[in-house]
């Protein structure tokens, strides 16, 4: 996905704003990429690096936002990157796409180690709310951060090496009909016979010596590679599409929304930031937890950024509120498809569909952001882009899922709204999405960033 200079980066991803399979492919590729949320946030990182844009370090004195400048920071899991539009001013507003970068799962417990009959196994705690039973008997692979001694991070990754076993039918002739998972009891993987040290494989995936680990924030992550599926290839199967979907498409759309001293051949292939404003991904850590951590969307991170980039550009708080007034966060998180057989789950009359495009969504109790000034805002993204769009509601009888959207309206006050890419299997190991609606997706946040 990299290119050679930073403006033919841009317009590489310009152009898979206009070619769909470039776009997946591309997508694909980040997915693998980014096993975990610190994958994730530092895939995000090389790509905005190799687009010409800046990592600014949080401990460090930042320079004075300028027009046109593109940069970012990262903290743990978490990465918010911004692009200035011309004449930006202490007052200029911002256009924030919010999303998260971890996925429900299992994450190995301290001291994983253990043996049961014989068999090699590690101890897990179960991360969010994932479909528990879609981990049964997958390749799995352990992925994550180690930290060592001097305080430096490792990523790392291993090949396939762990199974969490499912009982064979002839010792339950009931399974058929449903399985039963205690957590603790039966979602310890195998890991080989006899003795085996989690430890030394990670350190060695890592290049370190195992005594070398002072830390880890590692867990299990599935090994089989997106893959397209349907009878004309128009559904993909994969890994993390909750939510690395709206990860990806909010990095695609900014790094492709070329600043105003682009050249022209990048210049024609995608819009401008808009002027005066600032486009920023903002994409978080731990919603799936809630949210409330340092990296998460209830903690500091995103205001600690506006704060300090408005400071530059010498904001008072006046300056301050009028940018936050004029400002929006469009918050894209993965939603529900309308299921073929479960269809009684969903409202009677709203019927999400796969490859009807991007779904909005509304929840008049909160659980999204979303009302009538920013569905008006997303009807006119939506035209801009030429991409169909659809709405989404819960059935008053289940409960709704929520987003970071919520938080970061009730946290900073800017006007935000709600939006995603429908599901089927949301929070399975494995998810299924139309890539029309992948694409769909990026084409309105490059419209969200230019200010349409």
């Amino acid at each position: 996905m990299a290119a050679s200079h930073p403006s033919q980066l841009t317009a590489q991803f310009a152009a898979q704003l206009a070619a769909r399979d470039a776009y997946i492919a591309g997508f694909a590729a980040f997915v693998a990429a980014s096993p975990t949320s610190y994958h994730a946030a530092n895939a995000a990182a090389e790509l905005l690096l190799a687009a010409g844009f800046t990592e600014l370090d949080e401990a460090e004195a930042w320079p004075v936002l300028e027009a046109g400048a593109g940069a970012f920071t990262r903290r743990d899991g978490a990465i918010i990157a911004w692009r200035a539009g011309a004449s930006v001013t202490a007052s200029s507003p911002v256009r924030v796409l919010g999303c998260h970068t971890d996925s429900p799962g299992l994450v190995l417990k301290p001291k994983p180690d253990f043996s049961a009959q014989g068999w090699a196994q590690v101890g897990v705690e179960v991360y969010g709310g994932p479909l528990l039973t879609t981990w049964l008997d997958r390749d799995l692979a352990i992925a994550g951060r180690l930290v060592t001694a001097d305080g430096r991070e490792h990523l790392v990754r291993t090949e396939a090496v762990a199974r969490v076993p499912m009982l064979a039918i002839h010792l339950d002739r009931d399974s058929g009909n449903g399985v039963t998972l205690d957590r603790q009891r039966h979602m310890q993987p195998v890991i080989g016979v006899g003795s085996v040290s989690v430890g030394e494989l990670l350190a060695a995936a890592a290049g370190i010596e195992v005594s070398e680990i002072a830390g880890a924030d590692v867990r299990l992550v599935d090994t089989q590679a997106p893959v397209l599926l349907g009878a004309h290839g128009e559904l993909l199967a994969s890994p993390r599409l909750d939510n690395l979907s709206s990860v990806y498409a909010g990095l695609v759309a900014l790094i492709a929304a070329a600043s105003s001293g682009a050249s022209a051949a990048v210049a024609d292939a995608g819009d401008a930031v808009a002027d005066g404003t600032i486009a920023m991904l903002a994409a978080f850590d731990h919603e799936e937890l809630g949210s409330e951590t340092r990296s998460g969307a209830c903690g500091p991170l995103l205001e600690d950024v506006l704060v300090r980039l408005r400071a530059g550009l010498g904001a008072n708080h006046e300056d301050a509120a009028r940018a936050m007034a004029s400002s929006w966060c469009l918050s894209a998180d993965a939603g529900h498809s309308v299921h073929p057989n479960y269809a009684e789950k969903h409202d009677p009359n709203v019927h999400p569909l796969a490859g009807d495009g991007p779904m909005l969504k509304v929840n008049a109790n909160q659980r999204y952001a979303t009302d009538a000034h920013g569905e008006a805002l997303w009807q006119r993204l939506c035209e801009h882009a030429g991409v169909p769009t659809q709405p989404f509601v819960s059935n008053n009888s289940v409960p709704c899922g929520s987003t970071i959207g919520p938080l970061t309206a009730t946290r900073l006050g800017m006007r935000t709204l709600d939006a995603g890419v429908p599901l089927l299997s949301m929070h399975s190991v494995r998810e299924l999405v139309h890539v029309d609606d992948l694409h769909g997706l990026a084409r309105v946040a490059n419209s969200f960033f230019t200010g349409v």
